[in-house]
């Protein structure tokens, strides 16, 4: 039962993402058809530039809603169950995790928080339970399956599994939904290791799509100060009564 260490990749996004944004931004205040369009926009004949400066400006306006036309796929492997909780809080986004019932967990690999990690007794301590959960898990599995269970023995076995428990998921959210994700949970005050994978989805994002993402990030970073009441702040920002 080793621990296991994160990983996020990129599986897909939206084919012609800025092309895509801009044509729908467009729609919003042409008189015309953007389809008709739709063929410059690929060929370059509007160039990329001109794309993410005009969707850039209406952006500014507050209108963001056809940023939602794209969306961006992720898999994700090497988080605890305690994270991915907190993950499908976000509603607007479609989630395919690993299964506990069907998955057997006689290995299971884990999360250890840097926190724990640092201090060598609690790190013993805790690697202790993790050993004692997996023979716990080992042991009821062969009394479920000594009376009957045979394959589902893993989804009663599953519940001595602790939120330390790794686990794998695929995401997808639209822009639109990122960017709130990202305000959320990029701020220093989100939990360390949803914050740990938020920055490392958004620095994909950033990537992929500047002309979206290039900004995005905690809610202080665009705002230039604190949106939380004091007693909330981290301090890395003045609050907006300061």
């Amino acid at each position: 039962m080793p621990v296991k260490a994160m990983r996020v990749e990129l599986l897909s996004t939206t084919p012609n993402a800025l092309a895509l944004i801009y044509a729908a931004f467009r729609q919003c205040y042409h008189a015309g058809f953007v389809a008709d369009m739709w063929p410059r926009l690929l060929s370059g004949e509007i160039e990329r530039t001109a794309q993410a400066d005009f969707v850039a400006k209406v952006l500014e306006s507050g209108h963001d809603s056809p940023v939602e036309h794209v969306s961006f796929s992720f898999a994700v492997e090497g988080v605890s169950r305690a994270l991915t909780h907190q993950l499908v809080r976000h509603r607007i986004a479609s989630y395919s995790q690993q299964s506990q019932r069907y998955v057997d967990a006689s290995n299971m690999d884990y999360v250890l928080p840097p926190a724990i990690a640092k201090i060598p007794e609690a790190k013993a301590r805790f690697e202790a339970f993790m050993d004692q959960v997996g023979e716990t898990y080992r042991e009821l599995q062969t009394m479920l399956k000594a009376h009957g269970r045979g394959d589902k023995a893993n989804e009663d076995a599953r519940f001595v599994l602790p939120q330390a428990a790794e686990t794998k998921i695929v995401v997808t959210m639209n822009c639109r939904s990122l960017i709130h994700f990202f305000q959320l949970r990029c701020c220093l005050r989100a939990q360390w290791e949803i914050r740990a994978m938020a920055e490392r989805m958004l620095a994909i994002c950033q990537a992929e799509l500047p002309a979206i993402f290039q900004t995005a990030g905690a809610k202080c970073e665009a705002l230039g100060f604190c949106p939380e009441a004091e007693r909330f702040t981290c301090g890395k920002y003045p609050t907006r009564s300061a």
